[in-house]
């Protein structure tokens, strides 16, 4: 089996970099302002709880490093699912990339169970994932 760049992975690149951009960059620029507003320096990576605002902090801080825990799993997932399918984890990815942004959103509240409003992004990694499932089964019975 060969595999052709056609233009439509294009789309898959596209949401890869605008990925990056909101886990990594918007993200981060959050929490650097949450570190300013509630004075926790670096390297201190979570608040006191004992300190003001302490869990507001820590929710922001921790809906990013979340989301960096996923981070490796979904660019492997986009891009492996891409190569074959682009359209479609091109559209599963933006669906993940839309609940991270509400994840963050509600868990940036200081409502830990806000952060369930963004709980949709699984369904773009579960299709990433059933993508990637297929093609592989289609590799393993082909001839």
């Amino acid at each position: 089996m060969s595999l052709a760049l056609v233009p439509q992975h294009g789309y898959v690149l596209g949401t890869l970099v605008g990925g990056v951009l909101v886990q990594n960059v918007w993200m981060a620029i959050q929490v650097g302002m949450a570190r300013r507003k509630y004075k926790v320096c670096y390297p201190t990576m979570y608040a006191k709880e004992d300190t003001p605002d302490a869990k507001t902090f820590n929710c922001v801080q921790r809906a990013h490093q979340n989301t960096l825990e996923m981070i490796s799993t979904f660019n492997t997932l986009l891009i492996v699912a891409g190569a074959r399918y682009p359209i479609a984890a091109s559209v599963a990815g933006l669906v993940y990339i839309v609940g991270r942004i509400v994840f963050f959103k509600g868990y940036s509240t200081g409502k830990a169970d806000n952060r369930r409003r963004g709980a949709f992004n699984a369904f773009g990694l579960l299709a990433l994932i059933g993508m990637v499932g297929r093609w592989g089964v289609e590799l393993a019975t082909s001839r």
